[in-house]
């Protein structure tokens, strides 16, 4: 079953943003999208739906005035380049507040509230087994889903990153900082400058050197004793 969504905005590329994530989601299925809040309101009562990705500021009718029209229970989730407008939102219940542009990170963090709702409302049953974290990086214009546990290491390499996965290796076009603070801190963890290590895949430490499967990586000065500490721990 999939989670059926319509996208509202009068800023198409906007639209094409946010249809380009929704590729890399196979569960959901964009069922129209339109640039007419008027339009979108007709389709939207006459329509089983399940999301609604809605701009706030749009010709003829706002967002908010739409949301109040709208005759069936459909979660909303606001799509905006103003934060100020949040508690507002909020207080017509929608399920999420999203500022443009909009980080893919966080967009994957809206999509897995919507798919908890969706599961409650359905009574659908979640395996129990955990679900590996994953991130997604961009590699040649294509989004590659990468799950937590293939990263060996990150490097950064000054405007790009390399990710060192189990089987391949990726470059991006990143900080290392940037996205190793998408990285949850019990798993992951930089040793130098440089380099961000996946925690478990250590395999020894020598003096200043980490060894991860057969590549040896340097500890940073002002990192040693964090490094050592919690690795060791």
């Amino acid at each position: 079953m999939k989670i059926k969504c319509v996208l509202i905005d009068d800023e198409p590329l906007a639209t094409k943003v946010l249809l380009n994530y929704f590729t890399n989601f196979s569960d959901f299925e964009i069922i129209g999208t339109f640039y007419n809040p008027i339009e979108a309101l007709e389709f939207i009562n006459n329509n089983t739906i399940d999301v609604v990705f809605l701009d706030i500021h749009m010709p003829v009718m706002t967002g908010f005035e739409l949301i109040k029209l709208i005759e069936y229970k459909t979660k909303i989730v606001i799509t905006t380049a103003f934060r100020e407008f949040a508690a507002e939102s909020y207080e017509l219940d929608v399920l999420d507040y999203l500022v443009k542009p909009i980080p893919l990170p966080r967009f994957i963090k809206c999509i897995h509230k919507i798919e908890a709702e969706f599961n409650l409302k359905n009574n659908i049953k979640v395996e129990s087994h955990r679900i590996e974290p994953y991130i997604f990086i961009k590699v040649d214009k294509k989004m590659i889903k990468i799950t937590l546990d293939e990263i060996l290491f990150i490097e950064g390499m000054k405007e790009y990153i390399k990710v060192v996965t189990t089987d391949k290796t990726y470059i991006t076009h990143k900080s290392l900082t940037s996205l190793s603070e998408e990285l949850p801190l019990d798993r992951f963890m930089r040793i130098h400058k440089s380099y961000t290590i996946a925690i478990d895949k250590v395999k020894s430490i020598e003096g200043n050197r980490i060894q991860i499967l057969s590549y040896t990586l340097p500890i940073g000065r002002n990192y040693s004793k964090e490094v050592k500490s919690k690795i060791l721990e």
